[in-house]
C-alpha cells in the first residue's frame, strides 16, 4: 500500500476513535518499511490536530479528545520502540532539552513525538508531561541545567501561558541561559516573535532541523 493511502488511513482511524484500526495501520507501517515519521506526522498527528480544531469550535467535547488520543496512543505504543531504536547509538551530544505541554493544556501526543525525535537526534530530553505549572517548568530547567526548553499549546486559550512563561523566566533570571521553543497547532512564527520566544517549530521534523542547527 502507498504511503499516501496509509497516511490517510492513519488520520481517519484517529478521527473515528478506532484503536483497532490505528494498531493495524501501525503494524503495517512496520511490516512494509514505510516512513514511520511521515505516518505519525501526516497521518496520526493530523487526525489529532483536526479533532483539536473541532474541540476548539465546540463541535466535539473532552470525551472525544480522550478517545482520539487513546486511539493514537495505541499506535504509538507500537511505533515508539522503532523510533527509539534509531537513537540507541546516539549519545546526548547537544545538551538537555526540557519539554512539556504548557499549564492548562492537557494535550500531550504531539509533544511526546517531538520529545522522541529530539532524543533520537542526540538531545538529552526531559519530558515533564502535560498541563505543567509554569513554576514547575522553571524548576525543571534549573534542576537539569537545561540549555533548551520547549512548550506546546494546542488551544488558543493556553497559548497565553507561553507568554507568561517567557516573563517568568526573566523574573527568575534564567531567560538568557535558555533557548526557548514554542509549538502547537494554533502557534505561529508571529506569536513566537510577539512573546519573545527564540524558536517556533511546526512539527517534530521542523523541531529537529531547527534545534540541531542551533545546537550544532
Amino acid at each position: 500500500m502507498s504511503l499516501e493511502s496509509l497516511t490517510e488511513e492513519a488520520k481517519q482511524a484517529v478521527m473515528t476513535y478506532d484503536s483497532k484500526k490505528t494498531v493495524d495501520v501501525a503494524n503495517r507501517v512496520l511490516a512494509e518499511g514505510v516512513d514511520v515519521v511521515a505516518i505519525i506526522q501526516n497521518g496520526f498527528t493530523k487526525g489529532m490536530t483536526e479533532i483539536g480544531a473541532l474541540f476548539e469550535a465546540k463541535k466535539l467535547f473532552l470525551p472525544h479528545i480522550m478517545a482520539a488520543a487513546a486511539a493514537m496512543n495505541a499506535a504509538m505504543n507500537i511505533l515508539t520502540p522503532e523510533l527509539e531504536k534509531r537513537g540507541r547509538a546516539v549519545e546526548s551530544a547537544f545538551g538537555t532539552f526540557v519539554i512539556c505541554s504548557i499549564e492548562g493544556d492537557i494535550h500531550s501526543i504531539g509533544k511526546d513525538i517531538v520529545a522522541i525525535m529530539l532524543k533520537v537526534a542526540g538531545f538529552n530530553v526531559i519530558n515533564i508531561g502535560r498541563d505543567v505549572p509554569l513554576k514547575d517548568i522553571v524548576k525543571a530547567c534549573k534542576d537539569n541545567n537545561a540549555k533548551y526548553v520547549g512548550t506546546s499549546a494546542l488551544m488558543t486559550s493556553t497559548m497565553v501561558n507561553q507568554k507568561s512563561f517567557e516573563e517568568l523566566l526573566k523574573k527568575e533570571g534564567i531567560r538568557e541561559k535558555l533557548i526557548t521553543n514554542v509549538g502547537g497547532a494554533p502557534v505561529t512564527q508571529q506569536w513566537a516573535d510577539e512573546i519573545g520566544a527564540d524558536v517556533y517549530t511546526e512539527n517534530a521534523s521542523d523541531a529537529v532541523a531547527k534545534m540541531t542547527k542551533i545546537a550544532g
